[in-house]
């Protein structure tokens, strides 16, 4: 039952009548019914809010606890719900422990810096702009040979790569470029003893061995630890029409999902088409933002290593300026890791350490 009442464009995102602007008003993210809602005014032209539903803006160098060194205590928490956690942590110099997760499978985000991860599967070299995917009960550490900055994503469930529908298995990026692991035998060896430090239930035990718990000569499977990175993602485009953000998923977890922006033409192949996101509004999904590089189009004052937070129940969409921008760009400039989840994400009480004040006043024209 598909309904046209008003004043409407027949097709949403191009030729948006004069005088108005467009809600997208969605069930399940993007893939549920929908209705489309011509407004005199923007949402998000609010002049004040009261409470604590709003939208939240962090930088993450920010986060109390970054500067205690240790990687496990040091890789802060900022948003977490019973699917997943978000966390931000630095690393400087080789771990002297290895490290298994027994709650959840990691998505490592390197930010900046290099160096090499060892795991159960063997070692890899990573460098800025890697995605490390860790299956639950991996072990591993980081021997970074400069300062490494890691959006570190735990998830409940498994990480996998989502169903390309009718573009096919080699869209976004073909599996043949993710690169995974070899056993290096001759880099077991060292003296013990050898800590391996295990997070269960949010706890951590030290189990000590006097060898080195990373002793495999070989695997076979289809489990293991994946490293893809951003440049070789190659971003579904339209020049139309303005995609919505499930177009660039890269992964898939239990009740969330992780998409990656990258560097793309703009809608330029109709006038009428809109470059800039649309205004919408959360409703099943909570929206979280992790910019990594680039000029980041539709918001003002965002920079590398920040991050928004935009929770269900409360709009968003373009800063004012953004719109007016956008006009004479051909071009995105940005690469930014987007974090969607299910249900409601909780900020921690590292996460106010962080916090820009009063981001949510940055749509209204007038304070």
């Amino acid at each position: 039952m598909y309904h046209i009442k008003g004043t409407v464009t027949l097709q949403a995102h191009v030729d948006i009548p004069d005088g108005t602007c467009e809600e997208e008003y969605a069930r399940r993210g993007f893939f549920g019914r929908t209705a489309h809602l011509y407004r005199t005014e923007p949402p998000v032209g609010w002049s004040n809010i009261e409470g604590d539903l709003r939208p939240y803006a962090y930088v993450m160098e920010n986060l109390e606890g970054l500067a205690d060194g240790d990687y496990l205590e040091g890789r802060v928490p900022f948003l977490a719900n019973d699917d997943c956690t978000l966390l931000f942590g630095i690393v400087a110099a080789p771990m002297d422990y290895f490290f298994r997760n027994a709650d959840a499978d990691e998505v490592l985000f390197v930010h900046r810096g290099g160096g090499e991860i060892e795991t159960d599967f063997g070692p890899l070299t990573y460098e800025k702009g890697d995605y490390l995917v860790i299956p639950r009960g991996t072990v591993y550490r980081l021997l970074p040979a400069e300062e490494t900055a890691l959006l570190v994503i735990e998830s409940k469930g498994e990480v996998e790569i989502p169903d390309r529908g009718i573009v096919g298995q080699h869209a976004l990026f073909d599996p043949a470029v993710i690169k995974v692991p070899e056993p290096a035998p001759e880099r077991h060896g060292g003296e013990g003893p050898f800590r391996l430090k295990v997070q269960r239930q949010g706890r951590i035990s030290t189990i000590t061995y006097p060898f080195n718990p990373i002793n495999v000569v070989g695997w076979k499977g289809n489990l293991t630890v994946w490293q893809l990175n951003i440049r070789d993602i190659r971003p579904i485009m339209s020049e139309r029409y303005h995609l919505p953000p499930t177009a660039h998923i890269t992964f898939l977890m239990q009740n969330v999902v992780i998409c990656t922006f990258l560097p793309r033409g703009l809608e330029t192949g109709d006038p009428g088409a809109l470059k800039v996101p649309f205004f919408h509004n959360n409703i099943d999904f909570d929206e979280v933002i992790f910019y990594h590089d680039g000029e980041f189009f539709s918001r003002g004052g965002i920079s590398p290593g920040m991050v928004t937070f935009h929770p269900q129940g409360i709009h968003h969409g373009p800063h004012p300026s953004a719109v007016e921008a956008a006009k004479d760009k051909t071009h995105t400039n940005e690469k930014a890791v987007m974090v969607d989840t299910r249900y409601p994400l909780n900020p921690t009480p590292q996460a106010a350490t962080a916090e820009v004040r009063n981001y949510w006043k940055s749509w209204m024209t007038k304070e």
